[in-house]
């Protein structure tokens, strides 16, 4: 009756393309490439890939041995696992509960600009102003960001193998698709500047994956492996809940690390291909310098490209948000359920209640984050010297301050209290094959915790 509830995946695919989903979000997006141009291209490239392979695995497959392990939401998996580590559990469900709002925001600013190139209004979301003004208006932004919130939730409503497995079936193989067909438009542009040179978008293929060692130092480097370290959370969702929720679902007899060897190489693909759609683009029209953080890139920066592009902008912006939407989804879904999922297993909810409680409580903070851009502004800075609104401050709190938190307390609960041999167990139970056992020791017990504490103390402006 308790796994009826709770749901479980029909096989190791439905796993690997809802966590891989989960994986493939914003952050990919619009995170990854902004920094893989400012942090040397290539040399971000090959730094990121070599945590990819040794941090992001550790902790990935930690996550999902303590979901098989414990069958738990991460609210009551640690507690399950050690009575002194409950307060970690606690945190691991608190993360998700501050992203999800702000998100369901992020996502309802994407659903408007999927609209407004779907309905042939491209060039108005070009023009200076469109934005902001979009965003500090008191009522569409709110009504975007219910649409998506929405979407999210009748996903989760649906359960775990009707909704999250069947979700991703359908919309992982048409995102992949999206973001391939994109790509490859993206190396085919060119563009005569003022100048009268003509630009190409190998050329800025060429600056994304060539390494660029100009004006790097030890310092420098050590910046590019702490941001290729931050960008790991995001593209992995890893120390978020996420993963421990979805690890809980997956069956008994399947292998686990060819699951996660699949969710490495789709993740870090995508990763890869989002660079490529967006890096050469913007590179033939506005060169290195147009590269900009986080929202502006994509709702700034590559309206404008595709407005330079005449009517074949219209097409490509519409399955550009088109993809972005698919991949807002996965995630959001995935992040709704780490919380759905802690309030089955901790109050014994059932799932339709569960859904509703926390779809509305996001609902609720959602709101307040949409008004921080308009009745309820301000301007603070946070210690990493940032300046911040209501959205910033959740992001700023659930992934810089709690998400290093949370990974290193896992880090010494599986090393340390519980030791690796734990989740080594858990990961070749079925007599498969542990790849990276060497490996997986060494970086649970000594190397991702001294990163991770690293990591903390630049986020919270220590260092």
């Amino acid at each position: 009756m308790e796994e009826k509830q709770r749901g479980s995946f029909g096989g190791a695919i439905g796993f690997v393309l809802a966590a891989a989903g989960s994986a493939v979000g914003l952050g990919n997006i619009w995170r990854f490439p902004y920094l893989a141009a400012r942090d040397g291209g290539g040399l971000f490239l090959v730094v990121y890939l070599v945590l990819a392979v040794t941090f992001g695995f550790t902790l990935l497959t930690a996550e999902v041995a303590i979901g098989r392990n414990t069958k738990q939401s991460p609210l009551t998996a640690y507690k399950k696992l050690n009575d002194r580590f409950g307060f970690v559990g606690f945190l691991a469900c608190l993360i998700p509960f501050m992203i999800m709002p702000y998100y369901s925001v992020i996502g309802g600013w994407v659903v408007k600009y999927f609209i407004a190139f779907l309905t042939g209004h491209g060039k108005e979301a070009a023009e200076d102003g469109y934005f902001t003004g979009f965003i500090t208006h008191q009522t569409e932004p709110i009504i975007m960001m219910v649409i998506f919130l929405a979407a999210c939730a009748i996903i989760i409503y649906m359960g775990v193998s009707g909704g999250i497995e069947k979700s991703a079936r359908i919309i992982m193989p048409i995102l992949l698709l999206l973001v391939i067909g994109i790509a490859i438009f993206s190396l085919t542009i060119k563009h005569t500047n003022e100048a009268g040179e003509t630009v190409t978008g190998l050329q800025g293929m060429k600056v994304y994956v060539v390494p660029s060692f100009e004006g790097v130092g030890v310092k420098e480097f050590f910046f590019v492996v702490v941001d290729a370290l931050g960008q790991l959370f995001f593209s992995l969702s890893i120390a978020m809940g996420i993963m421990i929720a979805y690890g809980s679902y997956v069956p008994d007899d399947a292998n686990l690390t060819k699951s996660i060897n699949q969710i490495e190489i789709f993740d870090t693909a995508v990763a890869f291909l989002a660079g490529v759609m967006i890096i050469p683009a913007v590179y033939v029209f506005n060169g290195t310098e147009g590269m900009s953080k986080g929202p502006s890139l994509m709702f700034i920066s590559l309206p404008k490209i595709f407005a330079e592009m005449g009517r074949a902008g219209d097409i490509i912006g519409t399955l550009f948000f088109a993809m972005v939407l698919f991949a807002a989804i996965t995630s959001g879904m995935s992040v709704l359920e780490a919380v759905v999922s802690s309030l089955i297993d901790k109050f014994g909810m059932s799932r339709r209640r569960a859904t509703v409680v926390e779809s509305v409580a996001a609902l609720v903070i959602g709101l307040i984050v949409c008004l921080g851009y308009n009745v309820l502004y301000f301007n603070i800075k946070l210690p990493n010297g940032s300046d911040a609104q209501i959205l910033d401050i959740l992001d700023y709190i659930s992934n810089y301050v709690l998400m290093p938190i949370v990974a290193i307390a896992t880090c010494i609960l599986v090393g340390w209290v519980l030791k690796p041999e734990m989740v080594i167990d858990e990961a070749t139970k079925n007599g498969e094959r542990f790849g990276r056992k060497g490996l997986f020791i060494a970086m649970i017990k000594f190397i991702a915790p001294m990163l991770l504490v690293i990591l903390f103390l630049i986020s919270v402006g220590i260092v």
